[in-house]
């Protein structure tokens, strides 16, 4: 702006006259530099020089005010412009098109084409691109390859932008397919793909699983001599390490450095969170050097990735270090820091440490929210602490932060571990009332705790209002009531058909459990009965030929033990093993 008005200010002491082409560097000048008001106020400056503003001018304005996000703004310059009896160009009408389809008006701005058609505009390659990338933003792709139908009417090819925006579009809606039949398109039509038309197809089919038909895609665009660049890498990078796929993952990070290609921070992030997954932290602590020594600044996901891991891993006083440290870096914490480190001392039974970590929290400016509040909630509970369980939810709601299900579900499980069932359906109730939707994870300490005291018919009532009401039992839902009702918590009968009602949802019965209904069923000489039960849950857990033959081949010459046995070895290796959730990392 000063070397603006600099410029205008010698340019009138030497007596220099400017022109139209002057005004319109100057207002151009200042629209970049995001002084709209200022070149308003110079365009309306040269009617005082006998020179009016032309088309470049009102277009230059029109435009400097759409990047500010002020289309109404560049639609009044636009009167404007008609009262002045200004020439339209297609570069105006295009400068408004763009407009319109930045702020999601995609019917404006059909609107507005067909009103400049009539005063006799003719949409160029520009107008219909700036069409189909609006159209696609906002999630309308089928209009956009009708735009594109017309605009091949009209004798305009698509370019690569063209079908970048519909492959981009394509991709958001998880129409990979799709996507991927418009390249074939693209090709076939001498249009050549750019680094951004494969980024955008290899980002999507590694965020879809599908990582060896991206890393294909790879090959094809090296093939072709485009190199790929750290957005290429990084896709597949992320995608190798969501798979499991970690070691091919390093060798890609590895053939990256070899090609000149320079990691980035997304990159050694990445890397280093799966190092940390996987408990390698002396490998993500060297990877956290080499980050350092090529000029990656390490930033907040960073530490917050290695406080994670050393927490997992119960290394309590090295995460604190790493907490520590980041003060000396100047990094700034965040609620997740935080978190990560309260969650971590907390299991390790730190809970005072963890308190007053709290309340360093608040110091730096940080309100705890649900996941700091739980974390202290959860050790309360597991220490049958229900007082202090209770004084969190209080401290939680009168601190703003509205307690959700995860804490009523931890509180209610709480107050079932300390015997405490009545109260504990009580809060059930008061939480329904509340809108909350409840979750097995509300109900099953609730039922859980019900079949412990034989209280068969209420465990049963509450399970069969959970179907009705709440989101579906999970398998853990499953497991109490099967255990329940084969632990001489009711007639056998209803443990069979309970055992065919799991498998009928897709849940496979408890061996140990199944045992207990198998050894009662042979008691009562339900023999039959036992051999059916054991045919369903075998078909539906997929049992081989063969392990079906030999469970069949015991069952046949009535060797029960033998038969249960070989059934509960195979069961148990189908059941769904524990896995651990890494917490999400937010920025």
């Amino acid at each position: 702006l000063k070397l603006v008005e600099t410029a205008h200010a010698d340019m009138v002491s030497r007596g220099i006259k400017p022109d139209v082409s002057t005004f319109n560097i100057l207002i151009k000048a200042l629209c970049k530099a995001h002084q709209i008001r200022p070149a308003i106020l110079m365009m309306e400056e040269m009617p005082g020089y006998g020179l009016a503003p032309d088309e470049r001018t009102f277009t230059t304005l029109m435009q400097g005010l759409i990047e500010e996000g002020n289309l109404d703004g560049a639609l009044r310059i636009r009167e404007q412009m008609v009262e002045h009896g200004c020439l339209v160009t297609n570069v105006t009408v295009n400068v408004l098109v763009h407009g319109f389809c930045k702020e999601g008006r995609i019917e404006d701005a059909l609107s507005f084409i067909q009103e400049m058609v009539s005063e006799g505009f003719n949409p160029d390659q520009f107008t219909y691109n700036t069409l189909v990338n609006g159209l696609c933003k906002v999630g309308h792709v089928k209009q956009a390859l009708e735009v594109m139908d017309m605009m091949l009417q009209e004798g305009f090819d698509p370019d690569v932008f063209t079908y970048n925006s519909l492959i981009s579009g394509l991709c958001k809606l998880g129409e990979v397919e799709e996507a991927v039949e418009i390249l074939n398109q693209m090709i076939l039509r001498d249009c050549s793909p750019n680094t951004i038309t494969y980024n955008t197809l290899i980002s999507t089919l590694c965020k879809e699983n599908q990582v060896e038909e991206a890393t294909e895609l790879a090959r094809v665009l090296t093939s072709k001599g485009i190199l790929p660049d750290v957005c290429t890498f990084n896709s597949l990078i992320q995608g190798l390490c969501l798979t499991s796929n970690f070691d091919v993952a390093m060798e890609l990070f590895q053939e990256m450095k070899t090609k000149g290609c320079q990691p980035d921070e997304f990159t050694y992030n990445m890397l280093i969170d799966s190092l940390c997954s996987r408990g390698m932290l002396e490998e993500a602590l060297k990877l956290l050097k080499e980050m350092e020594s090529s000029g990656c600044a390490r930033n907040v996901v960073t530490y917050n990735t290695l406080i994670d891991g050393f927490c997992k891993l119960k290394r309590i006083e090295e995460a604190e270090e790493i907490f520590d440290e980041m003060e000396i870096q100047g990094i700034s914490r965040n609620s997740v820091t935080y978190n990560t480190l309260i969650d971590g001392l907390c299991k390790s039974r730190r809970v005072e440490d963890a308190a007053q970590l709290m309340d360093q929290m608040i110091m730096e400016g940080l309100k705890p929210d649900k996941f700091t509040y739980n974390s202290l909630l959860t050790y309360y509970c597991r220490a049958g602490d229900i007082k202090r369980a209770a004084d969190i939810v209080q401290n939680m709601t009168s601190n703003g932060c509205e307690p959700d299900i995860v804490t009523y579900g931890t509180l209610i499980g709480g107050l079932c571990k300390a015997g405490r069932v009545e109260v504990a359906s009580k809060l059930l109730r008061s939480i329904q009332m509340k809108g909350i939707v409840l979750t097995p994870q509300a109900y099953n300490p609730v039922i859980q705790a019900l079949f412990r005291r034989k209280r068969t018919t209420e465990a049963m009532r509450l399970f069969r209002e959970m179907m009705e009401k709440a989101d579906p039992p999970d398998a853990l839902t499953y497991k109490h009531v099967f255990r329940g009702l084969c632990n001489g918590g009711g007639p056998i009968g209803e443990a069979v058909d309970f055992v065919i009602e799991m498998l009928e949802r897709g849940f496979l019965p408890e061996f140990s459990s199944f045992y207990m209904l198998a050894e009662g069923l042979v008691s009562l000489g339900k023999e039959e009965t036992l051999v059916e039960l054991i045919d369903m849950v075998m078909d539906k857990a997929k049992f081989s030929d063969r392990e079906t033959s030999m469970v069949r081949g015991f069952l046949k010459i009535r060797k029960f033990q033998d038969a249960l046995a070989t059934f509960g070895d195979i069961l148990d290796s189908r059941m769904p093993r524990k896995t651990f959730r890494s917490r999400s990392k937010y920025f």
